[in-house]
């Protein structure tokens, strides 16, 4: 399996959390609903912009805050409910997510700007 790198693990664990959150409080036939498919393709193009690039830390750990105040809301309360149950949906998921929480970036004038 191809190593994948810290941004796209982020992108695919939110993904899956929005996933999770959506089946179990919206309860849409197939996939996403509406609200959920808005807040995963407004947090994959925010995952894809960020200004930190590689470096960056998981999103609920950034000291740069780009999504907008009520989206910000919308993850938050998908990542309250779903992050407490990744560990039994997606173990190694979670692990890996512990393990890049960790990760501190270089943040200075050169990373940022």
């Amino acid at each position: 399996m191809a190593q994948t790198t810290r941004a796209e693990r982020e992108k695919k664990t939110v993904k899956v959390m929005i996933m999770l959150y959506c089946k179990d409080n919206h309860k849409p036939n197939d996939g996403l609903c509406a609200e959920c498919q808005e807040l995963l393709t407004y947090s994959q193009k925010r995952a894809e912009h960020c200004r930190l690039g590689e470096d960056k830390p998981v999103c609920g750990d950034c000291t740069v805050h780009c999504y907008k105040k009520d989206m910000r809301e919308r993850i938050r309360t998908v990542m309250r409910y779903a992050g407490p149950r990744m560990i039994l949906h997606h173990p190694l998921m979670t692990i890996q997510h512990v393990i890049d929480k960790r990760h501190k970036p270089q943040i200075g004038e050169d990373r940022i700007g």
